[in-house]
């Protein structure tokens, strides 16, 4: 079976100071338990003290489990993987910024997840060779995705990466080779499509016409029957 986890971002954590999405997963004594739902779910803690600025008459209307919300990072431990995170430090910009991001980065997760899944290859190889690059040279493959719908090879076949080999003498040599595997781009361009190529919008407007002349409706013939000439009711 492959491995269909995976965080979104190249780094395995969070920045200090960022905004991350989190959801809660349960509530201890000392304050609550969370999943950064950006980084495959890596535990982080809220310390009671940083769910609001205001003073805390209860628990459970600031936080409840299962709700996502933005978070700021306040420490990162690497070597143990700690996370402290803080709810009341998080502004109104930024909290707009993270959902904005996170939404998008779901949706560039969900396709690459369904071609990992199809294929059935592992999801973290699509990220290193497809995923994170486009994060590198687009600022979010969300964008990169969107110039796909319509040029898929201009964003995709100009992709490498390394590729580690013994030649004859057993000596390692690296190899600069495409990315994007044909049967990998089929795939990834057919979801693209489905899910973010733009539907057409269909808009209906009522409007009263009047003419008070004596041939009014001679005078609105002649204005409508141009409109309704291509093809439009």
């Amino acid at each position: 079976m492959p491995n269909l986890e995976c965080r979104m971002y190249e780094p395995r954590f969070p920045e200090v100071d960022a905004a991350v999405m989190i959801q809660v997963k349960h509530i201890a004594d000392m304050g609550a338990y969370v999943s950064l739902l950006e980084y495959n779910n890596v535990e982080g803690m809220i310390l009671f003290s940083e769910l609001s600025r205001r003073r805390i008459r209860s628990i459970s209307s600031l936080i409840k489990v299962g709700r996502q919300e933005p978070a700021i990072v306040l420490r990162v431990d690497r070597d143990k993987g700690y996370i402290d995170l803080s709810k009341r430090r998080v502004s109104e910009e930024e909290a707009r910024s993270c959902e904005d991001r996170y939404n998008k980065s779901k949706l560039v997760h969900s396709i690459m997840r369904h071609v990992a899944e199809t294929l059935e290859i592992d999801l973290e190889p699509i990220y290193q060779r497809i995923g994170w690059p486009l994060y590198r040279k687009y600022g979010h493959a969300f964008e990169a995705f969107k110039l796909i719908v319509a040029d898929p090879d201009a964003i995709l076949d100009v992709l490498t990466y390394e590729e580690k080999e013994t030649g004859p003498d057993c000596q390692e040599v690296t190899k600069v080779v495409p990315a994007v595997t044909p049967e990998i781009k089929e795939t990834l361009v057919q979801n693209i499509r489905r899910r973010m190529t733009p539907q057409p919008l269909k808009i209906r407007a009522d409007v009263e016409m009047k003419c008070f002349q004596f041939d009014g409706v001679l005078h609105i013939k002649v204005l409508v029957n141009p409109v309704s000439a291509l093809g439009y009711d």
